[in-house]
């Protein structure tokens, strides 16, 4: 598999804090982008996978959603995780 648990630590351990720190909404929204960034190179390869398509949407909703959060409660860590990450606005 893609995301081992190694990876994720490193991604929790690198934008939340700790590795422990899973809730972290940066630690989530890097989780989030690196499916995205996975499933979008999958999508290049195979383009009628119509289910992948289905999950990266949803993905693309859900880190949507985490980052109106952030930028509603905190804007310097909103501008911080979309800097990091190089997500557009």
């Amino acid at each position: 598999m893609y995301l081992t648990k190694e990876v994720k630590a490193e991604i929790f351990k690198k934008h939340g804090g700790s590795e422990t720190n899973t809730g972290s909404a940066e630690g989530q929204i890097a989780l989030f982008t690196f499916r995205i960034n996975h499933l979008t190179e999958h999508l290049k390869r195979n383009r009628k996978d119509f289910n992948t398509e289905r999950s990266l949407v949803k993905l693309v909703g859900k880190r949507r959603s985490l980052l109106d959060y952030l930028k509603t409660n905190d804007i310097e860590r909103y501008r911080a995780i979309i800097k990091e990450l190089g997500i557009r606005k």
